[in-house]
């Protein structure tokens, strides 16, 4: 009995005692300044992060009763902090002397947690944060904090439950991107469902597509999605239908599917952000067995000013609460419209795992002046074009080895011609791979323009590219970027199905393959439907050397003359077609200054030809036969033969071969076209088979520049004959005449020698070396139907043939 008594007086002053203990450190956190405590705790805060630390304000400790605590939990109060006037200091080389500083912050801790070590604040409040980040150009940034390590793990766990803030703001620095940006970021006080924000995200994004490439553009790149949509939709019927293990799911608001398996799971690691908007709007979406889909809503909003590369940076978006980022079961909302210079960028959608940035499903819009202006914002090298928008889905996965990304089914306007398809990026070492296959249903041919800079000044300063292209020149001027084509490898498909362009123009159709590696642009193949034949070319430019070394090798096969011509009435009884084979070498940077060092050889032929008389006379300059065609109606002339063989040296164009053999007449040419200075000095002469009476066969002359052409007739020939006319004239009226009666010469062009020597393949020298005489090629021109026509050396035939047989036409053709 007194044992337990005793027992009992033990315990009642150990109560006693925890009773005194607790009412004194109540009294003591009541009464005790805490502002005495801050300069240890600035101390110790400053040696863990190794920066300067202070809280300059008051630091104060309250107890407050909890909130939503139920049952005698109820009645623990929890300690309230709350500290004044936080900084935290820069290294010394910053322009800013504070990396944050804050107003104010307060937050409570869970009592019984702590007795396991668990330190449980349920939200912390910040009062007017902000952050100033700088990075400098040998890569130093304020960013990287030097923490001191501990050496065993720390035995305590902080759990945070939410944070709340009033407006921040966050000033980013980085001379490697010559970047300077203020960032202010706000609550949006009441949560916003992500199927909203996609609606008023395309109103403005279609918005803005029409300013880039007109209402109209814009209206048909609707009628482009909706039609996507649309075949999407069917073909996922269809899928579905079939007994495909594969299930759409219901389309929300971004028109896009969501694939699920039989079993329900995802096809996908990342959440589709269909599925989310869905799920926000209200749709039905399936979702784990067993599992909730929560609605993905926006908690914070944030505007951004200041420029990006010298260009003015500006835009506004939206994501989700702060801690949603340390949940990777749910997708992380991501919202965002920016303007950089001439270049918008929207998207609306998800990441998965925000912190560790595993994946992007988003929806995707662009617009801009240039595709090629997307280079300092992505690193992605594309071509100058037109004014652009496009709208797609973008997905992707980041991975430790590279990520890899992918713009699909998306679809475009750029100019006045629409681009379909789907695009992947590969984020590899030691470059970038970029992977896609373009299609484009109606192609304006102009739109291709500023690809090699042929576009006006007017399209380059609106553009951004100095307007320097020479009034006088038609051979762009405009260097191409070789500095970019490192930066990044491609294999991209092209096809233009039908291509509108200026009527007189025969080209039809286009398709191209361009592969870009290490600095090194081919073009394997480009190939135009042309006249109703083809035209195609290998271009490989070799941009990893200074200046560029460039290669082209053409064939022209099939080409119809009565399409080449389609605008002239009497070419469209023209029968016959062009072949044509081409090689040359150059270097330079721009198209001008590798036409201008280019080296080859240019060969074509015309077989099995007819040509309106009509045309053909006119060539001749017989005056009275012109005026009877013109009565009395025409008929079609054999073409027998036509050959072309120019030699290029150093960007001049040497006319080795140029004939042309028909029943009434032989035409040949001489002389040169200069590409360094556009100039053309030609001249051709016509001779008359036949008899004929008041022919004016005198020389013609082309003239001028590219640009500027001037053909005529060569006036001192003219002016011998008109004055022989004149003088004949005084003697006897008739003998006048006698200057413009043409004898017959019925001899013929050696064609099927013609022939052999246009099989032969031209060929072309290393870059930058001159072309050599090519084979087969005499020096002596060749005495033809009584004029000098320069004709290839050949092995000695029985009799020249007047026509070429068509057995070996059709071999060249072949060829």
């Amino acid at each position: 009995m007194a044992v337990s008594r005793r027992t009992g007086k033990i315990f009642a002053w150990v109560l006693a005692v925890l009773a005194v203990l607790i009412a004194a450190l109540v009294v003591f956190i009541l009464t005790f300044d805490w502002n005495r405590a801050r300069p240890y705790i600035n101390e110790k805060v400053s040696e863990a992060i190794g920066r300067p630390f202070a809280i300059e304000g008051d630091l104060k400790v309250g107890w407050r009763h909890p909130v939503g605590e139920t049952s005698w939990r109820a009645w623990v109060p929890w300690p309230r902090f709350s500290a004044e006037h936080i900084t935290v200091g820069n290294p010394d080389w910053t322009k800013q002397p504070h990396f944050a500083t804050l107003d104010e912050i307060d937050f409570q801790v869970k009592v019984l947690p702590l007795l396991a070590h668990d330190i449980v604040i349920p939200a912390i409040n910040l009062v007017n944060p902000s952050v100033d980040l700088e990075r400098l150009l040998d890569g130093r940034n304020n960013w990287t904090f030097k923490i001191a390590s501990s050496s065993s793990p720390s035995e305590w766990k902080l759990e945070l439950h939410d944070i709340q803030f009033a407006k921040g703001n966050i000033v980013y620095s980085d001379l490697q991107k010559k970047a300077d940006v203020q960032m202010v970021v706000d609550t949006l006080g009441e949560p916003i469902p992500i199927g909203d924000v996609m609606k008023a995200q395309e109103e403005a994004s279609r918005n803005a597509s029409a300013q880039v490439v007109g209402k109209q553009g814009a209206s048909k790149l609707a009628k482009q999605v909706e039609a996507a949509s649309s075949a999407s939709a069917a073909s996922a019927a269809s899928e579905a239908s079939s007994g495909s293990a594969a299930v759409p799911e219901p389309a929300g608001a971004s028109g896009a599917s969501v694939t699920t398996t039989a079993s329900g799971a995802s096809t996908s690691p990342a959440v589709s952000s269909a599925a989310v908007i869905a799920s926000a709007s209200g749709a039905s979406v399936p979702a784990t067995a067993g599992q909730t889909r929560p609605a993905t809503t926006y908690g914070i909003g944030w505007t951004l000013k200041g420029t990006y590369n010298a260009a003015p940076l500006s835009g506004s978006g939206k994501v989700g609460g702060v801690l949603a980022v340390q949940d990777t079961t749910r997708p992380f909302p991501v919202q965002a419209d920016v303007r950089v210079g001439d270049t918008r960028i929207a998207v609306v959608g998800t990441v998965t795992d925000p912190v560790h940035l595993a994946a992007v499903d988003l929806r995707l819009w662009l617009q801009g002046v240039s595709m090629a202006h997307l280079y300092p914002l992505t690193g992605v090298t594309l071509p100058e074009t037109p004014p652009y928008a496009t709208e797609g889905h973008l997905i992707g996965q980041f991975k430790p080895e590279g990520g890899v990304f992918k713009y699909e089914n998306f679809t475009g306007r750029v100019g006045g011609s629409d681009l379909n398809g789907s695009m992947t990026y590969y984020a590899q070492k030691p470059r970038p791979l970029l992977e896609g296959v373009l299609v484009s249903n109606l192609l304006q041919f102009a739109d291709l323009a500023p690809i090699i800079g042929a576009d006006s000044n007017a399209s380059k300063a609106k553009r951004g590219a100095a307007p320097d292209q020479p009034s006088a020149k038609a051979l762009p001027v405009e260097e191409f970027k070789t500095d970019r084509w490192k930066a990044i490898d491609a294999d991209v498909k092209f096809t233009g199905r039908r291509i509108i362009k200026d009527p007189a123009l025969p080209i039809t159709d286009l398709y191209t393959h361009v592969v870009m590696k290490d600095g090194v642009l081919a073009l394997e193949p480009l190939r135009f439907g042309v006249a109703g034949g083809t035209l195609d070319s290998n271009i490989n430019l070799d941009g990893s050397t200074t200046p560029l070394k460039g290669r082209v090798g053409s064939q022209a096969r099939h080409l119809k003359l009565k399409q080449l011509f389609p605008t002239v009435k009497t070419m469209q009884t023209a029968l016959g077609e062009v072949n044509g084979d081409a090689a040359l070498s150059a270097t330079g940077n721009s198209p001008a200054a590798l036409a201008a060092t280019s080296n080859g050889e240019v060969k074509a032929l015309v077989t099995d030809g007819t040509v309106s008389r009509l045309y053909m006379e006119a060539a001749g300059l017989n005056v009275a036969n012109v005026v009877y065609e013109k009565l009395f109606g025409k008929r079609d002339v054999k073409i027998n033969c036509a050959a072309a063989d120019f030699i290029v040296t150093n960007g001049v164009l040497d006319s080795k071969v140029f004939a042309l053999d028909t029943d009434d007449a032989v035409i040949n040419m001489d002389g040169n076209v200069n590409l360094k200075d556009e100039s053309m000095d030609l001249n051709i002469h016509p001779h008359t088979k036949g008899f004929r009476v008041f022919s004016l066969r005198s020389p013609l002359y082309v003239k001028g520049t590219l640009k500027d052409p001037h053909v005529g007739v060569n006036a001192t020939a003219l002016a011998v004959r008109g004055g022989a006319m004149v003088g004949l004239g005084l003697i006897n009226p008739f003998a006048a005449l006698i200057p413009l009666i043409a004898p017959s010469n019925n001899k013929a062009l050696p064609c099927n020698d013609l022939l052999a020597q246009m099989r032969a393949r031209p060929d072309a020298p290393p870059a930058g070396q001159k072309m050599r005489t090519p084979r087969g090629l005499d020096a002596a021109a060749s005495e033809a139907n009584g004029a000098n026509i320069a004709v290839p050396s050949a092995p000695a035939s029985s009799a020249p043939a007047t026509r070429m047989s068509p057995a070996s036409a059709a071999e060249y053709k072949g060829s």
